[in-house]
């Protein structure tokens, strides 16, 4: 038989929602947008760049002149991927903010129910840039470290690896927010400059040659955007290196192997001379740097020929 106060105290001590809410908060602590902006700042930039270091140092100093060596430079990439696909996730984050808050937009009815959902999704949309530039930092901070220990430019196998300008803020009206945010993305992807295009071959191995011809020609264009193959071996390997050094915009023309076979380096070389660079320097290499340098000549580019010095 059951005893009605034994059911009754069981009930009295079942917790309610505020205990439900209060337990979550203390077990997962507080949740983004949920109910209002994060407060909480973004990491210090010192203590980043600190943690970036030693992650690599750490990590290359367990594996080196160990079997798995061969394997480390496999694992740095991909310890920078990491934060580079970290950033394109927050970016897809905020490409969804954007379609939000266009729909709010659309949605506007004078009430204040819907401005305040406007403009929650609007401090989102700063928060999730703030994200994403934070994700940047440390993705260039540990491209950096990538290539002081492998000797090489940390570059993403597919896409592009751009770099936005944070934005600080605090609010802004949705409408600029979406103008900004679209000057800002074409801004990234298609850098204002002069654009300089750089070739040579995968056995072309001056660097000193070829880095001093790249000073010369910034020091001509301090405003130089980098064009190049992203051969990862040879002199475009060396002009990639210089560019991460100088903090020079760089513009990749990778061939489409898949697309046009054995042509592609030769679609390539059309599509680096069809973004209209104010010139090409070119170092030694194969027929694809002589078809590059005779279809830049008829489209009167001005060219510094390397190959000549070299024969």
């Amino acid at each position: 038989m059951t005893d009605p106060t034994s059911a009754s105290r069981d009930r009295a001590t079942e917790p309610g929602t505020t205990a439900h809410l209060l337990q979550e908060m203390q077990l997962f602590g507080h949740r983004s947008f949920e109910d209002e902006p994060d407060p909480r700042p973004l990491p210090d930039a010192h203590l980043a760049g600190g943690a970036i270091a030693d992650m690599f140092d750490a990590l290359a100093g367990c594996i080196v002149e160990t079997r798995i060596e061969p394997d480390l430079d496999d694992l740095l990439w991909n310890l920078v991927n990491l934060f580079h696909r970290a950033g394109e996730r927050v970016e897809r984050s905020l490409d969804d903010n954007e379609q939000l808050q266009r729909r709010l937009q659309r949605e506007q009815d004078g009430s204040e129910v819907r401005s305040v959902e406007l403009e929650r999704a609007t401090q989102e949309g700063i928060s999730l840039i703030e994200r994403r530039d934070a994700m940047e930092y440390f993705r260039e901070a540990a491209a950096d470290q990538f290539r002081t220990l492998m000797r090489k430019a940390w570059a993403p196998r597919a896409g592009s690896r751009v770099q936005h300008r944070t934005m600080t803020a605090s609010l802004i009206d949705s409408r600029d927010f979406l103008d900004a945010r679209l000057r800002a993305k074409a801004a990234a992807l298609l850098p204002e400059g002069t654009r300089i295009a750089f070739s040579g071959g995968t056995d072309c191995g001056d660097h000193g040659m070829i880095w001093d011809a790249l000073d010369k020609a910034k020091t001509r264009h301090p405003d130089m955007i980098l064009l190049h193959g992203a051969t990862p071996t040879g002199a475009e390997r060396a002009a990639a290196c210089w560019a991460d050094s100088r903090e020079v915009a760089q513009v990749a023309f990778r061939p489409d192997w898949n697309r046009h076979g054995k042509a592609a380096p030769f679609k390539r070389n059309d599509r680096m001379l069809e973004a209209l660079p104010a010139g090409l320097i070119i170092f030694p290499g194969t027929g694809i740097q002589d078809n590059l340098a005779d279809k830049a000549m008829k489209m009167g580019i001005a060219i510094w020929d390397f190959r000549k010095r070299h024969a």
